[in-house]
């Protein structure tokens, strides 16, 4: 299907929500024109705050906007929200139980020119330790824009992971999300990948389209959210599948590998493999040469699941 640029949609999304709550307000540290939020800044000057390069004060604004009732939404890079902000966010807005809504702009690889230093590779990590936090990440236009209006009317802090360049897609207007709830995209028995976010999603669908004109029928599914997770869709499927891994733009280590790792070491144990960023730092590159780099492709699934089913 069509392409559309996410953060085309994000914008979208918050002037919709805006033109019905009074209370929806949108933060930016400098960054409007790389996550779109200029149209939002035009017709919403008054609810519109850019604090510049200061990412943890914008996130000791964005809470004291919420312990007045705002709902406010707080964007910059993934880097800077989780890295630079964390204590901010994990005090201000978390431990105080408010209603900050987070979004980390260009996570993992999808930094590309920008680089090592702003290549979030460990995001999640910091957030999904964070109690009761919704940590999530969209994996097209479709879903974005529903789960940005579930993450507005939900009680508490989120964080979300929003890649802000154009994709196909995946789902049609009419479906529904939650967080906590994993969508299966393809169904076979010989492996069960557990992918999140834009870039493993796709190429994970890739994977599955070739490798089932080689006779091999692999299930993925889009897990949404890292925390909660789909506990029980991952159990299940792991029960009824030969091979089961975990395809992250992420490092593996404390991302979604480890949490489907602890689900199943408690309720199924069996062999995981993960594959993601293992144990390394970010590069300056193109999208592709990234994906390669680092081994988020469908090639490197589709060797990792013909290898294991070998054995």
């Amino acid at each position: 299907m069509a392409e559309k640029e996410m953060r085309q949609v994000y914008t979208e999304t918050l002037i919709e929500l805006a033109e019905k709550d009074p209370n929806i307000v949108v933060l930016e540290a400098d960054l409007m024109k790389s996550t779109g939020t200029a149209s939002f800044a035009k017709k919403f000057p008054d609810r519109f705050f850019d604090v510049g390069v200061a990412e943890a004060n914008m996130v000791g604004i964005a809470s004291g906007l919420s312990a007045v009732g705002k709902i406010p939404f707080a964007a910059t890079f993934a880097c800077f929200a989780t890295r630079r902000a964390h204590d901010q966010f994990f005090i201000s807005a978390n431990y105080a139980k408010l209603n900050v809504k987070l979004i980390g702009a260009d996570p993992g690889v999808t930094a590309a020119f920008n680089g090592g230093t702003h290549m979030p590779f460990e995001d999640i990590a910091l957030t999904r330790v964070i109690p009761d936090l919704i940590v999530f990440e969209p994996s097209d236009p479709v879903s974005l824009k529903k789960l940005l209006i579930k993450s507005a009317y939900h009680k508490g802090c989120t964080y979300m992971r929003l890649h802000r360049k154009a994709t196909n897609t995946i789902y049609n207007e009419t479906e529904e999300f939650e967080f906590g709830k994993g969508k299966i995209l393809t169904k076979g028995n010989d492996a069960v990948v557990f992918a999140l976010g834009v870039v493993c999603v796709n190429e994970a669908l890739k994977a599955a389209q070739i490798l089932s004109n080689e006779g091999i029928n692999i299930t993925v599914v889009d897990m949404i959210s890292v925390k909660p997770i789909d506990k029980e869709l991952i159990i299940s499927l792991a029960q009824n599948s030969k091979v089961t891994l975990t395809f992250e733009n992420h490092q593996v280590i404390n991302g979604l590998g480890s949490a489907v790792c602890e689900v199943l070491s408690e309720n199924y144990p069996k062999k995981i493999i993960r594959l993601g960023v293992q144990d390394l730092f970010g590069e300056v590159g193109t999208l592709d040469y990234l994906k390669n780099r680092y081994g988020i492709t469908a090639e490197n699934l589709i060797k990792n699941i013909k290898n294991a089913l070998e054995k």
